[in-house]
């Protein structure tokens, strides 16, 4: 029986987990439309290099999480654990390069071998914007806005705070690794496995440690504002700034990072803590050293990803979609033109159920449960006369009409509401 369950870390998305899905993407392709974000999709799998150069080799995605696979040819690939490196990629080798600057959305799935857990699977969903060529300040809070402006369209706005934080420039970065890594190397023999793994590798990472052992550690350390130089710090004000003037509450956080090299300047969280722990729902930053890394010239970037399933948790169940009308059939000889008007109906524009099974009046409460606003009904006598039945379920009334009447008096009366 077991291997007729979902694999681990993977579930179904049914009507109703799929309606808060729905809600969340389109919302966003929505809000994101409004800022000129342009749809697009990059494959679900890349070579494998696509994503082990940007996010290096040792780093715990690439070493635990990924999915990665040889194909029939001998090619090494792997399932996107995100898609930030996707897009870049994309913009190369389509040759857009030269057509800058760029903006776009995506909502997908995307893949990482980790425990699975609340709001947290192996095969994930994500939507996110990326804003390509552009190292102007107003754009990252763009991007900022645009983030704020989706969830506020979802409702959960409210329930969110803005952290902040600036990175610098790769020159603040380095001065700043040296002081931390100095800082931490007294406390070694304290940190958490990962953390003493993580301060020869990348130990900008370990600001983001969760163990509590490493975060009292870090309430000591060294920060990275103390290490920004004046252009780095010109930048950061600028968002600032922006921020404020659009109304945009933020909370500086000088342990938020993006660990891996390519990142710079401003990042950002939208965290809340009405899914239980404190979490992180929609986050991103400015990368300008990603397109370099993928074998592109030096290109700006600035972007965010948000979970899906964690939005969709915020959201709650969303609306099953519930047909306008069920043309049901009064007796089996009319079964065949209760079909060809519901046909024609659909041609029309509305959605139309036909309930096959049961007696009328099991049908009739069958349509009446799942919120159906009209029933449509068909006998001998309305095929005679080429007429049918139309029962108003919410208020109560019913009319003979004409087929060819049926479509335009439903519309008209779901316009009056």
């Amino acid at each position: 029986m077991s291997r007729l369950q979902p694999a681990r870390g993977t579930s179904d998305l049914l009507p109703a987990a799929m309606a808060a899905h729905r809600k969340v993407i389109e919302t966003a392709r929505d809000a994101s439309a409004h800022y000129g974000f342009q749809e697009m999709a990059t494959p679900i799998f890349e070579f494998s290099e696509v994503f082990s150069r940007p996010l290096g080799d040792s780093s715990d995605v690439v070493t635990k999480e990924t999915y990665n696979f040889t194909d029939r040819g001998g090619e090494t690939l792997t399932l996107r654990p995100e898609n930030t490196a996707g897009v870049v990629r994309a913009m190369i080798s389509n040759g857009l390069t030269q057509s800058l600057p760029l903006k776009y959305f995506y909502a997908g799935p995307m893949f990482r071998y980790e425990r699975p857990q609340k709001g947290r699977m192996r095969q994930f969903h994500q939507i996110g914007i990326e804003y390509l060529g552009a190292f102007e300040p107003l754009a990252d809070a763009e991007i900022i806005a645009c983030g704020a402006r989706v969830l506020a369209d979802l409702g959960v706005l409210d329930r969110c705070v803005l952290h902040v934080n600036s990175l610098g420039d790769a020159k603040c970065r380095l001065s700043y690794r040296g002081a931390l890594v100095a800082f931490l190397t007294q406390h070694r023999a304290d940190l958490s496995e990962d953390s003493k793994v993580r301060l020869g590798v990348n130990p900008l990472r370990i600001l983001d440690s969760k163990d509590l052992r490493d975060r009292e550690i870090l309430r000591g350390a060294p920060r990275l504002q103390d290490h920004l130089n004046d252009p780095s710090k010109a930048h950061f004000a600028a968002v600032i700034e922006a921020l404020d003037a659009a109304g945009i509450k933020c909370q500086l956080d000088p342990l938020l990072v993006r660990g891996l090299d390519y990142y710079c300047h401003t990042a950002f969280e939208f965290i809340t803590d009405a899914l239980g722990a404190q979490g992180t729902v929609l986050g991103g930053g400015r990368y300008d050293g990603l397109s370099e890394m993928l074998g592109g010239p030096a290109i700006a970037g600035v972007g965010w990803a948000a979970g899906v399933e964690r939005l969709a948790m915020l959201v709650g169940v969303g609306d099953l979609a519930v047909p306008q009308i069920a043309m049901v059939a009064a007796e089996p000889l009319a079964k065949v033109a209760a079909f060809r008007v519901a046909e024609d109906l659909r041609s029309a524009g509305l959605s139309v159920d036909i309930p096959v099974s049961g007696n009328m009046g099991k049908k009739m409460k069958k349509i009446d449960r799942a919120g159906v606003r009209f029933a449509g009904i068909i006998g001998g006598s309305e095929i005679d006369k080429g007429t049918v039945q139309l029962r108003d379920l919410r208020e109560g009334n019913q009319e003979e009409l004409a087929q060819s009447r049926l479509a335009s008096a439903i519309i008209t009366r779901l316009n009056r509401g």
